[in-house]
């Protein structure tokens, strides 16, 4: 007999009174008769009737929260509420043991602290099965996208010898002796004697490898893990986290916004097509999260609502000093409502500023470009005003910022002196400034938290809970 899983069996009305044979764990056992089993396929269970008098006593006492059992039974019309079909058991075996005294994911709510401390159980439970298949569903829509664009999918280094971003929180890599390593004449670590002959590190970004292959197979993008050694505890950041990085050579700033867009709209469109049933299960826990919030704090929007929000509205355009001056005449600024109040030119937005741009200002997302070149990083090009390169970031609402981006700087004399002024070695880059001397030529990239937008596509608060093993400081559990 074949095995069903329990999405199958839940679409296939027409297989009533045919029997069935499915496998997965018991959510709940009630009056030694209905059984509650899901097998992750789907948000839903199927209720499973046992009719107690034809099972041993002992091999029902053994059915308990967490047990994996095979079940074989016939599929018809539901008696009860809530389920259209359901199994009647004919044949039952337990796959394995669940102890009822020690199982952590009992059937009662538990926060999502709790269940960060138990990340190898909590996808039984209802919400974490859900932001997992989305998690999965947006992955395979990033891959699509690309794919049906005529992009080339590259796997960019993992360990690196140089920082992209110039912020040098990066974790190292090595194999030297740790209690006893080789010092040179001035009394540092030796790196020369190391695994790689040179210091090296772990990426925090994939976009500088991507820039080559860009340069000669025109349209690539990365979709992989990279690292920050960043000791930040807050709700957004993670030490391990996955980055999708297009990049695509004959492209400039407008070309670059418009592929984000497009992008974007794509990859959150699939999931409202194909995971209807799981956004509607957050959607509905998100609103109920916001019954507890003060008033001044609640959303006005729900899940389902702010991505419509995105796939629905063109995005706005406008330039940095454009956004520089409306919120420096907002009321939240006059009235001193921001925590960071806008006074002049060269300020690094807050996610408050960006929020309020998108939320109650234009209501629609927002995209702002040309920023100013000293909050910026050394490879975005230089603007002709000499004061502002051309930088992109889409602004969505409930997050802020969620993409960042910019046409790439390809003259090689103006690169070379933005590199100097931060003092990036050129030996260090040499094969990075090569791509300026032999055939240079315009090209543009973004990239994009890949948890930032699980968590925007999902709902959840904190980027820990949209990763299944979340690296934090102090934290490598699992």
């Amino acid at each position: 007999m074949e095995t069903y899983t329990v999405s199958e069996i839940l679409k296939k009305e027409s297989s009533i009174f045919q029997s069935v044979s499915i496998k997965g764990w018991v959510r709940t056992f009630r009056a030694n008769r209905f059984i509650a089993l899901n097998d992750g396929s789907t948000l839903n269970n199927i209720q499973c009737v046992v009719d107690f008098e034809k099972f041993d006593e002992d091999l029902l006492k053994r059915i308990t929260t967490g047990a994996a059992i095979h079940v074989m039974g016939d599929l018809v019309e539901s008696q009860g509420k809530g389920q259209k079909v359901e199994i009647q058991v004919n044949t039952l075996e337990v796959l394995g043991d669940s102890d009822p005294e020690t199982f952590p994911i009992q059937p009662k709510k538990h926060s999502f602290e709790f269940l960060r401390e138990q990340a190898h159980l909590r996808t039984r439970t209802s919400t974490f099965s859900a932001v997992m298949r989305l998690r999965s569903s947006l992955s395979f829509a990033i891959h699509k996208y690309f794919n049906e664009n005529g992009f080339y999918y590259m796997h960019t280094p993992i360990i690196t010898g140089s920082d992209a971003e110039g912020a040098g929180e990066m974790f190292r890599v090595t194999s030297l002796d740790a209690k006893n390593p080789p010092l040179n004449e001035k009394g540092h670590i030796d790196y020369t004697e190391d695994f790689f002959g040179k210091e090296t590190n772990l990426t925090v970004s994939g976009q500088l490898e991507a820039e080559t292959y860009a340069m000669s197979l025109g349209k690539v993008y990365t979709f992989g893990p990279t690292f920050r050694a960043e000791n930040s505890n807050t709700s957004r950041h993670l030490a391990e986290f996955w980055m999708i990085e297009p990049e695509v050579a004959f492209m400039d700033l407008a070309g670059n916004m418009d592929l984000a867009e497009d992008f974007l709209k794509f990859v959150l469109k699939y999931i409202l097509e194909h995971n209807l049933e799981d956004l509607t299960f957050l959607d509905t826990r998100l609103q109920n999260e916001e019954k507890t919030k003060p008033q001044a704090e609640r959303s006005d929007m729900g899940l389902i609502d702010k991505l419509k929000f995105v796939t629905e509205n063109n995005f706005m355009r406008l330039s940095y000093t454009e956004a520089i001056e409306i919120l420096r005449n907002s009321k939240p600024n006059k009235k001193k409502k921001f925590k960071y109040l806008i006074n002049e030119w060269g300020t690094d937005l807050q996610s408050e500023h960006e929020r309020f741009l998108v939320e109650k200002h234009f209501k629609c997302p927002v995209i702002l470009f040309d920023y100013p070149a000293n909050i910026k990083a050394f490879y975005m090009r230089l603007n002709e005003d000499g004061k502002t390169v051309r930088a992109m970031d889409i602004l969505f609402p409930g997050i802020g910022e969620i993409v960042g981006g910019a046409q790439r700087e390809e003259r090689l004399d103006v690169l070379k002196e933005k590199m100097a002024a931060i003092d990036i070695p050129e030996e260090d880059l040499w094969w990075y400034l090569d791509l300026r001397k032999y055939g240079t030529a315009v090209h543009s990239g973004f990239g994009l938290g890949f948890e930032r937008l699980v968590m925007f596509a999902t709902g959840m608060g904190n980027i820990r809970d949209v990763i299944p093993f979340p690296r934090t400081p102090q934290s490598a559990e699992f």
